[in-house]
């Protein structure tokens, strides 16, 4: 039982302490996503051990070094929960009317196509982006594009095709391809029926694993290169996605803090999307930001409808005027934007291992 113990109270502290090493290898990189799941190990083990293991010396030693990481894990993760106070606010006469969005990685093997399309007809949110759909899945959407007029569609059979549809009008749409010609994003200007003028960024960036891609580099670079674009923008400004990251890990927090946006899910939750099947092993990689003058009323996920994520739903407004969200905003502090140019100029680099995968 002692040795036990001793190596599972190592690996537990190691899985603290990997993520501060400056390597972008999935094997260093994974370590990022399960801080919920290590930090209920670590508290089990910790209270265990007083009353399974003898207390010699080294008891002591990993002892303190468990607890230590046991309130490392909890200062991240505090934020994630409701006792973390954020910024909050009421509509209010110079606010706009609601609007909703639909954020779905819909998993390019699905061909449960009427299922994702009963949910948007039943939510029937405001603007839909889907990732990973391909041809055929732009094919099964053409039912719902008599209600969403207004479209962007880029479908690939790399599992990065995306579309975005959309009852707002679009001002202008664009897809851009800011780390690799087979990564696309959609960047797109809308102004709604009671002309409040906002961009949406719809992103979906390769993730660090063995069976896609060996490093984040294409990751990071990708999402950093859209946060320099937003960074110049003055208008009211959304980023949503599949990020393939999470919140704490050191490349989205320069991509917050370079782009100067906020995170909604700050006090109101983890809202996990991934994977869909299987909850002890949920990660909250679906993401969206927005900037200050955006007010977000609703953040959560919806039902699984055989994808591998579960959609993510938002439902904001807009108000200039309203000042409640802007002391959460962070900017880059010294030295952190020549981090960022390292981290696009490594992207760039990259050559991702991507291939077709049509469904036999």
């Amino acid at each position: 039982m002692y040795t036990t113990y001793i190596i599972g109270a190592i690996i537990l502290i190691l899985c603290t302490l990997i993520p501060f090493l400056p390597f972008q290898h999935w094997t260093v990189r994974a370590f990022d996503f399960a801080k919920v799941q290590v930090l209920v190990l670590q508290v089990i083990v910790f209270v265990a051990a007083f009353f399974l293991v003898s207390r010699q010396t080294e008891f002591y030693i990993l002892q303190s070094l468990l607890l230590i990481c046991i309130i490392y894990e909890i200062s991240i993760l505090y934020k994630y929960t409701p006792l973390y106070k954020s910024g909050e606010s009421a509509k209010g006469s110079t606010s706009s009317k609601s609007i909703t969005i639909i954020s779905a990685n819909v998993y390019q093997m699905n061909t449960q196509f009427q299922r994702f399309i009963d949910l948007v007809q039943r939510e029937k949110p405001d603007i839909v982006l889907t990732m990973e759909s391909n041809k055929a899945w732009e094919k099964a959407l053409e039912v719902i594009e008599k209600d969403y007029p207004f479209q962007q569609k880029v479908a690939l059979e790399n599992t990065y095709g995306m579309h975005l549809y959309s009852k707002i009008k679009f001002k202008c749409c664009k897809t851009n391809y800011f780390i690799a010609d087979d990564i696309p994003s959609i960047e797109c200007e809308l102004i709604s029926d009671d002309g409040f003028e906002f961009r949406l960024f719809g992103v979906h960036p390769p993730p660090p694993t063995p069976t896609e891609e060996p490093n984040s580099k294409e990751r990071d670079g990708e999402l950093l290169s859209v946060a320099k674009v937003i960074r110049k923008f003055e208008k009211p400004t959304i980023v949503v996605g599949d990020f393939n990251n999470v919140a704490w890990a050191r490349s989205s927090v320069l991509f917050k803090k370079t782009s100067k946006l906020i995170d909604p899910r700050m006090g109101r939750g983890l809202i996990s999307t991934f994977h869909a099947k299987y909850w002890l092993l949920r990660f909250p990689i679906d993401q969206m930001y927005h900037s200050a003058d955006v007010l977000v009323e609703e953040l959560k996920t919806l039902e699984n409808f055989n994808s591998d994520h579960l959609p993510l739903y938002c439902k904001f407004h807009i108000d200039h005027l309203d000042a409640t969200n802007e002391d959460e905003v962070e900017d880059l502090e010294q030295g952190e934007m020549e981090e960022v140019e390292e981290f696009i100029e490594e992207g760039v680099k990259e050559e991702g291992q991507r291939e077709e995968k049509v469904e036999n």
